[in-house]
């Protein structure tokens, strides 16, 4: 289901514009810094390149069990 609008949220964006508003949510957005950039990047290409193993040896171990069936 969507939210529920607020009759004050509606005045308040009329009042003050979207642009505005927009503004002010992206004031409170939290960006990460370059220390915490580089550490989320490089687990999230070390989660890919496991899983990809992980998987690809899962594949060639389902190949093997076929052909000696």
């Amino acid at each position: 289901m969507g939210k529920k609008v607020n009759k004050k949220e509606t005045k308040d964006v009329k009042k003050d514009g979207l642009f505005k508003q927009i503004k002010k949510e992206m004031s409170k957005v939290h960006f990460p810094n370059k220390k915490d950039m580089v550490k989320y990047s490089v687990a999230t290409i070390c989660f890919v390149i496991f899983f990809g193993v992980y998987f690809y040896l899962i594949e060639l171990i389902m190949a093997l069990v076929k052909t000696l069936i």
